[in-house]
């Protein structure tokens, strides 16, 4: 268990949060929401004593270890492998095939893992890094967009590995789905304050927003009264038998707390503008063929017709070639062969992380998206420029000096000025908040053209697609249908780590030929072991739930009595009490039974899984 207690951080004038107050508890999963620039990271800097807070403190329990993940690159080792050994535990350090289970779970093949870690990209190596951290096992972990580098099936793994956590977890994401399916809490910071609640990011938002609502309105009631007081004491002031009813009033007022007008929060706020089409298709994409290396294809043979209203979504693993695959779609990779016909009135939009490299520095916002498009007027680019969050003189600063998520809102932004009928979106949602998030799915919805885009985020596909392009290890292929059928029919041909793991050992032992039986105990008991490991954690959780269940539902059936007996007796203020006692704990209830299916789910998955990779070692090895 970790403790907050009346933390204040500021940076000059601006106040992140004060006076906070929250714990973990054991076995928590806590989402951290909260806008860009409001304290998410920072939050996550205090607990790790990267900052200092300006006032409170943090109780971390003695010998509690806390795992971050470090963007700093810094290996020592020769090989992949070696390196992320040195994140386990003195008594653990020849347990590779740990760290083989959670690199392989992060999308590292049995060639990678003897590759030297300089040899990868820097996604790659912040994996690396996550992948440390994480066969560390440390009591809390820090997890600041960890999806960021993943693809869609390492995602998936993510998911499945922190539900089985069997310590605290604190996540930061902006990837709405994955929080959703992890985290047992959300610590939101809203307006300076931070509050912590059981449940997910509906549930959250849901619960702002009608406080919010509740404010708004007894704000607007307590003014109107005011006026009224206001009033009555203007009339009656000189009245000597009212004197007393106006001192009276006069005194109300001064007591009266008086409750601000919230300040609007800014957000993305945007719509991409949508140029009339009225043929069939918007192309034909046939026979296409392209490779960096001559001696493996890396699309081959693609074919695929686009339709007016189309959604195309493209996923699958990194490295495959889905922006290969999206930059010959757009133009700027021309095919070796095979060809792509568009339709003679399509006006391409395109979104891309490379554009980033095309900003001129010294322009600042207005004139970069001026240039864009010199047939729109000043004010439409400003009213561009305040719905990418760029108000005032915001708009007026220069490219050199803009964070990585402030250019990525001016490409977006560069890309509303023109309309068009054919959207191409690179992994949109990068550098992104929840609520930004949020925007760019109802923006994609409401936009009267095609779309394609790849993403890892699986909200966005089962949203918006009803259709994919889909890379796998068996190469590149159209499925017609959204992401919960390609799920039900097709689903990801990925292997579980544990899967890899023994495969190598197997393959290591026993090559093509069959282990002796001494190879094969070692094998089985190394596999049950690692089944063990993996799945006593998710039996403890159930068990534990369960347990909670029983406790609470014990709990509702004597404030139910209680009630009756109340309701009985006509005593209004116990059973005000207990009416608010019964919704709280009916609310665990619901909240427990939601938790359970979710664990049970995930034991079962797992259970499956291993069954079914024992089920084809013992008939290899008859």
């Amino acid at each position: 268990m970790i403790q907050f207690e009346n933390i204040t951080k500021s940076y000059g004038t601006h106040t992140l949060f004060e006076n906070v107050n929250f714990q973990v508890n054991p076995r928590e999963r806590v989402g951290v929401v909260g806008r860009n620039g409001h304290g998410k990271t920072t939050l996550f800097r205090l607990v790790v004593n990267e900052e200092r807070p300006d006032t409170g403190s943090i109780i971390i329990p003695k010998q509690y270890r806390v795992g971050y993940v470090k963007q700093v690159i810094d290996f020592k080792k020769k090989t992949v492998l070696e390196e992320c050994m040195t994140g386990l535990m003195a008594h653990e350090r020849d347990h590779h095939w740990k760290a083989e289970k959670i690199l392989a779970g992060l999308g590292f093949t049995k060639d990678d893992v003897m590759r030297s870690p300089l040899e990868f990209s820097g996604g790659f190596q912040v994996r690396l890094n996550l992948a440390k951290v994480l066969v560390s096992e440390p009591d809390f972990l820090l997890l600041d967009e960890p999806t960021n580098y993943l693809d869609i099936t390492s995602i998936r793994w993510m998911e499945r590995f922190l539900v089985g956590w069997p310590h605290e977890v604190m996540l930061i994401t902006h990837d709405r789905g994955f929080m959703d399916k992890v985290v047992t809490h959300i610590l939101g910071i809203h307006r300076k304050r931070i509050r912590k609640m059981v449940g997910d990011t509906g549930k959250y938002y849901a619960q702002i927003a009608q406080e919010e609502e509740i404010h708004e309105k007894t704000r607007i009631n307590d003014e109107k009264r005011e006026k009224e007081v206001q009033l009555f004491i203007t009339r009656f002031r000189a009245k000597a038998r009212l004197a007393n009813m106006v001192q009276s009033r006069v005194k109300t007022l001064a007591k009266r707390e008086k409750r601000e007008k919230l300040e609007k929060l800014k957000t993305l706020e945007f719509s991409f503008k949508s140029k009339p089409f009225h043929g069939k298709y918007v192309f034909t994409a046939k026979d296409v063929s392209f490779s960096y290396n001559t001696d493996k294809p890396l699309i081959h043979r693609f074919n695929i017709t686009v339709g007016p209203r189309d959604r195309v979504c493209v996923i699958g693993k990194n490295g495959k070639g889905k922006t290969t695959l999206l930059k010959l779609l757009a133009g700027m990779l021309t095919p070796q062969k095979g060809d792509i016909t568009y339709h003679p009135v399509i006006t391409k939009g395109l979104y891309e992380q490379t554009q980033v490299d095309d900003l001129v520095d010294t322009r600042n916002v207005v004139e970069e998206i001026l240039y864009s498009n010199s047939d729109v007027d000043l004010q439409a680019v400003r009213d561009i420029c305040a719905g990418m969050m760029f108000e005032g003189d915001a708009a007026l600063k220069k490219i050199q000096v803009l964070s990585g998520g402030e250019k990525s809102r001016l490409i977006l932004g560069k890309l509303l000025v023109t309309p068009v009928n054919l959207l191409i979106l690179d992994e949109p949602t990068n550098h992104l908040d929840l609520e930004s998030t949020d925007a760019m799915l109802a923006a994609i919805n409401n936009f009267n053209g095609a779309v394609i885009i790849v993403t890892h985020n699986e909200m966005f596909l089962h949203t918006i697609a009803t259709r994919l392009i889909v890379f796998q290890d068996k190469g590149l292929e159209v499925f017609e249908g959204g992401y919960q059928d390609f799920l039900d029919k097709a689903g990801w041909q990925e292997e579980d780590s544990i899967v890899r793991t023994v495969q190598g050992d197997a393959e290591k032992d026993g090559g093509s030929n069959r282990p002796t039986k001494k190879e094969i105990k070692r094998i089985r008991s190394h596999f049950l072991s690692q089944r063990a490991k993996d799945l006593n954690p998710l039996k403890e959780r159930i068990k534990e739930t369960e347990k909670q269940i029983e406790y609470q539902e014990r709990k509702l059936e004597e404030l139910s009595q209680g009630m009756q007996a109340a309701t009985e007796a006509k005593n209004s203020t116990t059973i005000e009490n207990l009416s608010k006692s019964i919704f709280t704990c009916q609310s665990a209830i619901d909240r427990l039974f939601d938790e359970l299916e979710t664990v049970t789910e995930t034991f079962e998955v797992h259970v499956a899984r291993f069954d079914k990779e024992l089920e084809r070692l013992e008939i290899k090895w008859k």
